[in-house]
This record gives C-alpha cells, sequence and structure tokens, in this order.
C-alpha cells in the first residue's frame, strides 16, 4: 500500500469531508460513556450498535462533513420494538418514493417513517437503532477490511469537533469509519 492509497487520505479526498483524523483510545473512551447516556425524546433508548462494532475495530478515522458529502448508503436510524421487529425507519429521498402513497405508514418527518401497525413487544418497549453502515470507498483493495461506519450521538459530534478546535455549526456533522487493516 503506498501512502497515496491510505486510508485516511482516501476519505480526505471525498466531496464535502471537511477534516479527517483518526481517533486515540482516550478519546473513543469518553465518546463510549456518553453514548451510554443518550436517550431520544419521550426516554426512548438509543443504541448506536456502529459505534460499538467500531470500538472492535483497529483504527477509526473520525470526518467532519458538511451537507455536499454522500448520503449514506443505508439508513442510519431504525426504531426496533423489544422483540426485534422494525416499527420505524429512516428514509431518505431517493428511497422515499416507495413510501410515499402507502397507507401503512405515518411520517413523522420528511426523512423517517413508522408503520402504526407493527406494535412493540410483550414488555411495551422500543428502541432507536443507530446501525453500522458501510463505508464502500474503503475496502481489501485499499488495505480494509471488517469496514463500519457510524454517526456518533449530536453531543459526542460536538465533544469530537471542539477537541480538535472546530467551532459548533449545524451544516457539520461526524461521521466514524472503522476498519481492520489486512
Amino acid at each position: 500500500m503506498t501512502d497515496t492509497c491510505l486510508p485516511i487520505e482516501i476519505v480526505k479526498k471525498m466531496k464535502g469531508v471537511v477534516a479527517a483524523f483518526y481517533l486515540d483510545a482516550e478519546t473513543l473512551k469518553k465518546i463510549q460513556d456518553e453514548e451510554a447516556t443518550v436517550k431520544a425524546v419521550g426516554g426512548i433508548d438509543v443504541i448506536n450498535e456502529g459505534f460499538n462494532q467500531a470500538l472492535k475495530r483497529e483504527k477509526v478515522i473520525c470526518i467532519v462533513k458538511d451537507p455536499r458529502f454522500r448520503p449514506p448508503p443505508e439508513p442510519t436510524v431504525v426504531l426496533k420494538s423489544s422483540d426485534g421487529k422494525i416499527m420505524g425507519i429512516e428514509v431518505f429521498p431517493n428511497t422515499s418514493k416507495e413510501y410515499r402513497d402507502r397507507e401503512d405508514v405515518v411520517w413523522l418527518s420528511d426523512d423517517f417513517i413508522v408503520f402504526p401497525n407493527v406494535k412493540p413487544g410483550e414488555d411495551g418497549n422500543e428502541s432507536f437503532i443507530m446501525p453500522p453502515v458501510s463505508f464502500p470507498e474503503l475496502n481489501e483493495s485499499n488495505g480494509c477490511r471488517d469496514v463500519v461506519s457510524c454517526s456518533p450521538a449530536p453531543t459526542c459530534d460536538k465533544m469530537i469537533r471542539e477537541s480538535h478546535g472546530m467551532k459548533d455549526d449545524g451544516k457539520l456533522a461526524s461521521i466514524l469509519i472503522a476498519y481492520n487493516k489486512v
């Protein structure tokens, strides 16, 4: 692998990437502690499975992106019942048309729908799950395997950017990309 194809260099060249840097163990621990406290409106648990998977990888890159960055290849938020049924899902402009005329969905926002006919499990609980998301730009051809990406909680996003001297700007957001070396 040459210096020009290092994973950090690949992501730095992507449209909409404002900054990219590796996260150290101390920062990852702070994020982990904060992620454990995150709740959604109404006290619904938020489980960042993508971040939990990222912690199991050798390297974690943080990118700070602006609105020009490409959309994620899969939903980044899913509402699940305690018995694993999908009760709601994030939608994107390119996937929203398949839900637009359906009578079995309720639009909570322009980018999130719920399925009111899908009920919570027996305990009545549900959780917002932030699943690991693929990141096709990093793969075995450029020295990466087991690649996952995720969005940190908003409080973690702010913490990461502040620790790197970046202003609090609502047009920016962090994405974590984790991988094992080939």
